[in-house]
């Protein structure tokens, strides 16, 4: 039996008088891609930051890899890597002293030899790990933050939109790298609207309507998820 690692239990978030997440469930295991999909509004960022701590639930539970978010926030934390939309890295430093610097924060200590190796698995060109970080694209932006994310050996890394503003190109080198940690037991939770993207990556797919969980896909032993299946219900729901 697969350990759980990321799990949600009758959860419930509001803000003010408006219920934004409502007795949602759903379990993510050890080395499972788990995409939670939903338009604007759905809660899915609202879910994603009340695994990370920042948001308090009114009821249920939120664990990961077995500790509560109500009770072992910086434990979690020590032990997970996020990667937002807007990756926060500093454009005065290069690629090289972003990592180094973040990395220093946690109160870790890598190698120069293990730092390229990041960059290089990542596929960022070696021509730009010592350029200043204003001078890259968003999709250098984006490998730079996973090189730092697998420097932390994080077992379990949560996605926001991780592929939002990416060209093709970019997009399936990512999926290629997450499909990889993947299988090497890494956990990964990510929001996103992307339903071909999630179909792609994505073991299981949980939509998200209204605060609740609508629909639940799985994929095959040897194919994706059907994301013609996928995409009629998530229209279905955002046409209403």
């Amino acid at each position: 039996m697969q350990k759980e690692m990321v799990v949600a239990s009758s959860l419930c978030v509001r803000f003010a008088q408006q219920v934004v997440l409502n007795n949602v469930d759903f379990t993510v295991a050890e080395g499972e891609v788990f995409a939670l999909l939903g338009g604007n509004g759905a809660g899915k960022s609202t879910a994603l930051k009340t695994f990370l701590g920042t948001i308090t639930p009114l009821s249920g539970s939120a664990t990961v890899m077995g500790m509560s978010v109500a009770d072992d926030i910086d434990s979690i934390r020590s032990k997970v890597a996020y990667l937002p939309e807007s990756v926060m890295l500093y454009g005065h430093l290069t690629g090289m002293e972003n990592i180094r610097y973040f990395l220093s924060l946690a109160n870790i200590t890598r190698t120069d030899t293990e730092v390229e190796q990041a960059l290089t698995r990542v596929a960022l060109q070696s021509s730009a790990w010592h350029k200043a970080m204003s001078f890259y694209s968003k999709g250098m932006r984006q490998k730079t933050a996973i090189a730092l994310a697998l420097l932390r050996q994080a077992p379990v890394l949560f996605l926001d939109e991780p592929t939002s503003g990416l060209d093709p190109n970019a997009i399936d080198e990512f999926n290629h790298l997450i499909a990889t940690l993947a299988s090497e037991g890494t956990t990964v939770f990510m929001v996103t609207h992307d339903v071909y993207g999630a179909c792609q990556i994505a073991h299981r797919i949980g939509l998200l309507d209204n605060g609740k969980i609508v629909g639940m896909f799985e994929r095959g032993e040897q194919s994706s998820i059907d994301t013609e299946v996928v995409h009629a219900a998530f229209s279905k729901r955002n046409k209403r």
